[in-house]
């Protein structure tokens, strides 16, 4: 039941952000795990970019699993408190590659991006910093 968990609340997520690329106006092209390193393929106006979402289910879990070596150069990050826990919409923090990788501690065997790190105006709900 955990993994069943596991991958709703990914799906979710990366359903979440689709739709509100989507409503600023992005063509939007998901991967549903066809490529590894990428969620979201996103257009605008000529300006192509790549996405990897990681969604947590509520803000109890702290954060989001994320190990240093997997960060993909030029790719944005959008971490996603889906909020299941106040029954409120979901909270979006936008990240560029450079910035994660700041924010990961990184630990023997996992790493993880704590949200505390995340919850500010730099990255809370920061549409703009996509283009």
């Amino acid at each position: 039941m955990a993994v069943i968990a596991k991958v709703s609340t990914g799906l979710s997520g990366e359903y979440f952000v689709a739709a509100e690329l989507y409503r600023r106006g992005w063509l939007v092209g998901i991967t549903v795990g066809n490529a590894k390193a990428v969620d979201i393929l996103a257009e605008k106006d000529g300006l192509n970019i790549s996405i990897q979402v990681k969604a947590i289910y509520k803000r109890k879990n702290i954060g989001w699993p994320l190990m240093t070596e997997q960060i993909k150069d030029g790719c944005f990050y959008i971490f996603v408190n889906l909020n299941a826990d106040k029954m409120a919409m979901p909270d979006y923090f936008i990240a560029t590659s450079e910035e994660v990788r700041g924010k990961i501690k990184q630990y023997a065997t996992r790493g993880i991006v704590d949200l505390s790190t995340l919850n500010n105006a730099q990255f809370l709900n920061n549409w703009s910093k996509l283009g």
